[in-house]
């Protein structure tokens, strides 16, 4: 007789973290295609900051259940699914839903997770990792002797970055705030305090001829500075907004804006290049491309973190229960690496 219970984090509407819902109910059953997953390690990024804030700018409708990427075992096979994957630990891409105990995901989306790697190690380079291997190699194609920018050094997809851009042979600048600098430095990274100094200055001082490419997930007036920092033929990649996550109004605008600025950039003559980098582009005109895409890509992260080229960084392990304590911690900004939430 199974006796396991669906839990699982629902957020309501426009909430502080305290107003995020633990919901109880039946474990779902894994459908044509599905894997049913028992979770075993969860996070918090950026993305669910800021869909608590409804400034996402793709999220659903409230209410739904959060969770961009989780690691577990698959405890039960749909039709058409081999039997032989239960029993497998696997992680997925999932966007939304994965704080839960349980969750019902695609077959065609999940990616084993080799020995040796644990669930909350394997936790912080699937959503991080995926973004952190294709902006790097898919899109600005960084090559060993080259010189890389990372904004956010010490932070979720920046700490992956900075190890994948090493290993590609890169020298890495990264921004933090002070507090990260010495970890920073032990890692071989050039830092920056992004509060207390002039980014752009220092870069050229580290730099005098540009760098090769800088990763950029403050958006606003930092991505304007970063087009700036550019050497020939250098390429920025924009990833995020993070200056505005207090911001009020249109979740879109900031988004739309930075889109703008990326193709006037492009336009231009130059031999610059400037990319806003969106995890989902693209699934839905070639969801068997993109699948493979992940699966691949993910699956070269994995091998990374079992060479030693990638360390897990985990900020912190939380019940997923204490949703509301993990929120308050990712937002605090004080962390570096990802938070995991284990059941």
């Amino acid at each position: 007789m199974n006796t396991e219970e669906l839990v699982e984090i629902v957020l309501p509407g426009k909430v502080e973290p305290e107003g995020l819902e633990i919901r109880r109910g039946a474990v779902p059953a894994a459908g044509p295609g599905q894997v049913l997953v028992r979770m075993e390690a969860t996070g918090v990024s950026f993305a669910e900051q800021q869909m608590r804030r409804g400034r996402y700018y793709d999220q659903p409708a409230f209410p739904f259940v959060p969770g961009y990427d989780l690691v577990g075992t698959v405890i039960a096979t749909g039709a058409g699914v081999p039997p032989s994957l239960s029993g497998t630990r696997v992680a997925a891409l999932l966007k939304v839903g994965g704080w839960a105990s349980h969750v019902v995901v695609e077959a065609a989306d999940v990616v084993p997770v080799p020995d040796g790697i644990s669930p909350a190690e394997a936790e912080t380079v699937v959503v991080n990792g995926v973004t952190a291997w294709q902006m790097l190699h898919r899109k600005a194609r960084v090559r060993a002797g080259q010189t890389v920018l990372v904004h956010g050094a010490n932070g979720g997809v920046g700490s992956v970055l900075v190890q994948l851009a090493q290993a590609a042979g890169a020298t890495v600048i990264g921004t933090a705030s002070r507090r990260h600098h010495d970890a920073l430095r032990t890692r071989g990274v050039l830092a920056i305090d992004y509060r207390t100094e002039d980014v752009a200055t220092r870069v050229r001082e580290l730099a005098p001829g540009g760098v090769d490419a800088v990763f950029d997930h403050v958006g606003g007036r930092s991505v304007i500075d970063s087009w700036g920092m550019l050497a020939p033929g250098g390429t920025l990649v924009a990833y995020g907004t993070a200056s505005t996550r207090d911001d009020t109004g249109s979740q879109q605008w900031p988004v739309l804006r930075l889109l703008g600025r990326v193709w006037w950039w492009n336009a231009l003559p130059n031999r610059r290049r400037a990319y806003f980098y969106n995890l989902w582009a693209g699934k839905t005109l070639a969801g068997d491309r993109f699948r493979a895409r992940v699966r691949a890509d993910l699956a070269e992260v994995f091998a990374a973190m079992q060479r030693g080229d990638v360390t897990a960084q985990i900020a912190a392990q939380i019940p997923l229960a204490h949703i509301a304590e993990a929120m308050r911690l990712a937002e605090s900004g004080t962390v570096a690496g990802k938070i995991v939430l284990n059941p």
